[in-house]
């Protein structure tokens, strides 16, 4: 799965324009189910199983990830811009970006700037920075040259290139969440025990959208959601505020931002990965959220669930997880999925 996850990351895809790397997936998956494309974008596919379940399952992840926005040309042909998803100030700074004009269908690269150190005040120097005083350097001249090149609107997005490290990490921009993306895709072109609904959303970055629709159309009697999550594991970081950490094997919330979670499934998941030796952990900080926020209650509600990858670096150029998180993460949602069918 490697090198699926690999082709995946480096597909750029900010939310709202999930077009390219909704298109690597239908040719991946395209021979294997039926699927449909709805009015925002979301990727729905059915696979047929070998035997035909007591419930309808739907698993899915979402196929954007965190970028920026132009909002503004400047003067001196600098581009003001804005983050589509959360992304902090100090991640930015300095990073290689590259800004696609979506008239043209031209890619420039470009480099995150901010006001010279000798230029801030004692008090500016003494706060964090903010996404205000940033600005994106492509090159122009001025705003003239600028405007030749680009439009507002267009969005940016961090290079970065995935590399393997210390032997079982990677570390790539956008892990969150093609790594859910390529676990679907995988169970999508192998056999499966019953007939599932897979689905491939777009706009989680941004509140959740997609799942609004998709979860609406499927109409699920239960959700597994795919996803990553903060892993502070480091130095310095103690108790809850660590959340989780990498090596100890997939997530399993009880309880984010957006969602309490189906109590029964949370302690099946356990069960599950007891019964077949599979290290996994829960989320010791109640904090962030994702589609399940959307999906729990949609409808006349879904059970639902979300299983997510130990991350550290989240919705930065390096995010990093470990390679046997994820292939624990597999396991477990293998075995979820069948057991879920037949509740």
């Amino acid at each position: 799965m490697n090198g699926l996850l690999r082709e995946l990351c480096l597909i750029n895809g900010v939310s709202g324009d999930e077009t390219d790397v909704r298109e690597f997936i239908i040719d991946k998956i395209k021979d294997k189910c039926e699927y449909r494309t709805d009015n925002l974008g979301n990727l729905i596919c059915f696979k047929k199983g070998r035997k035909t379940p007591k419930n309808k399952l739907m698993i899915c992840a979402h196929m954007d990830e965190v970028g920026f926005i132009v909002t503004a040309v400047r003067s001196d042909g600098t581009l003001a811009f804005e983050t589509v998803g959360g992304i902090d100030a100090s991640v930015v700074i300095g990073r290689q970006v590259t800004v696609k004009n979506y008239r043209t269908g031209k890619v420039y690269n470009g480099v995150v700037g901010s006001t010279a150190v000798h230029n801030l005040s004692k008090e500016q120097r003494e706060k964090a920075p903010e996404i205000s005083g940033l600005y994106i350097d492509i090159g122009a001249e001025n705003k003239e040259d600028a405007e030749k090149y680009i439009d507002l609107g267009d969005c940016a997005y961090f290079v970065s290139d995935y590399e393997s490290y210390g032997g079982n990490h990677i570390k790539s921009k956008a892990l969150d969440d093609r790594a859910g993306c390529a676990m679907m895709v995988e169970m999508i072109c192998g056999e499966i025990e019953y007939d599932t609904w897979f689905v491939f959303n777009v706009q989680e970055e941004v509140g959740l959208r997609g799942a609004r629709a998709s979860a609406f159309s499927v109409a699920p009697d239960f959700a597994v959601v795919l996803e990553s999550t903060t892993a502070a594991d480091i130095d310095g970081a103690g108790g809850a505020k660590r959340v989780c950490e990498q090596g100890k094997g997939p997530v399993v919330s009880f309880m984010d931002r957006s969602t309490i979670y189906d109590k029964e499934l949370y302690r099946l998941a356990f069960d599950i990965a007891k019964e077949n030796g599979i290290p996994c952990q829960t989320k010791t900080m109640i904090a962030g959220g994702n589609d399940s926020g959307a999906i729990h209650i949609s409808g006349k509600g879904v059970r639902t669930i979300a299983v997510s990858l130990p991350c550290r670096y989240l919705h930065s150029a390096s995010s990093v997880i470990k390679s046997e998180d994820l292939d624990n993460s597999r396991r477990l949602v293998k075995i979820l999925a069948e057991r879920i069918a037949v509740l």
